[in-house]
């Protein structure tokens, strides 16, 4: 309790209008090699603490037979007033949020890779994370590895939320 009255910090939160967590991926979302359009979902995020200075968005498929994982879209030094990305906002081509960096994803581009598990495999994760940072940039150029990009926000994170969907053939 301070001065009387009870603080409550918000929760942290990731939601989208194109993902529902624990369900499937929908089609569109998916690579264009596995059927999908390879287009990236709607993610939108509330209740940033305090000291937040901006934002980084990452998709990642912890169950990839990599020894790794996959990285399927890297999106970095989002603006602290920027708290969501439209769909087809990880197409470069379509200069939806111009503002921010598109790191390399596991595919080997810039911009938003879709789920496209060995077929088989069954379902894979993928798990959407929104995080909120320390700083206002992460001093990293376009082509960094997403290693290097997730070091880099776990050095400056404040929070995380994230939202989980699956997706197999």
């Amino acid at each position: 309790m301070l001065g009387g009255v009870n603080a409550v910090a918000e929760k942290f939160t990731l939601s989208s209008s194109s993902l529902k967590s624990g369900e499937k991926m929908p089609l569109p979302h998916v690579y264009g090699d596995c059927g999908g359009e390879n287009l990236s979902p709607q993610l939108s995020w509330s209740g940033a603490p305090e000291g937040t200075k901006s934002f980084a968005v990452t998709a990642y498929d912890p169950d990839a037979p990599t020894g790794s994982g996959w990285w399927h879209w890297v999106v970095f030094n989002i603006p602290v007033e920027t708290t969501s990305l439209p769909e087809g906002a990880g197409d470069l081509k379509n200069g939806l949020v111009p503002e921010v960096v598109q790191g390399r994803n596991d595919y080997g581009n810039s911009g938003y890779g879709g789920a496209c598990p060995p077929k088989g495999h069954g379902d894979h994760r993928y798990r959407f994370r929104v995080y909120a940072l320390k700083v206002e940039t992460l001093p990293l150029e376009e082509d960094a590895s997403p290693a290097k990009v997730g070091f880099n926000i776990n050095a400056n994170k404040l929070a995380e939320a994230e939202l989980e969907v699956l997706w197999g053939h």
